[in-house]
């Protein structure tokens, strides 16, 4: 399966999906988007670039370099594995791959739908997002 069938296959399990993106963090690259509606391609370099920002930015190193240092942990594995970001009219939900750690699924959801079952699919398509690269 091709990364746009899977971030396909994302969007339709995912509640009130409108759009499924797939960044790689290292480079700030959208690698692919399935959206309802269409998007300038700044606004989707931009949804990229915060991807990298929220979950590699230099404030969340900091901070999970401070929690690794007083949990005495040793490892390079990364604190922030999810995030929910909730605006005016929609739900969007930021996941880091299992398989690649700079990589995440990013989706974003109408603010109607259910939260626990959003984060819960979510949750449910990453592996099958990550199993089409």
């Amino acid at each position: 399966m091709s990364l746009e069938k899977g971030l396909v296959s994302a969007q339709t399990q995912v509640p009130e999906c409108v759009a499924a993106g797939y960044v790689d963090m290292s480079t700030g690259m959208l690698l692919a988007v399935k959206t309802l509606d269409s998007h300038p391609q700044e606004v989707l370099d931009l949804v990229a670039a915060a991807t990298a920002d929220l979950f590699q930015g230099s404030n969340v190193r900091a901070i999970e370099e401070m929690f690794k240092k007083r949990r005495g942990v040793t490892d390079t594995a990364h604190y922030f594995q999810e995030m929910v970001v909730f605006s005016t009219n929609l739900i969007h939900v930021f996941l880091r791959g299992k398989k690649n750690k700079d990589h995440a699924l990013v989706l974003v959801c109408r603010a109607s739908a259910n939260v626990g079952m959003v984060i819960s699919k979510s949750r449910m398509a990453l592996p099958q997002v990550e199993a089409s690269l």
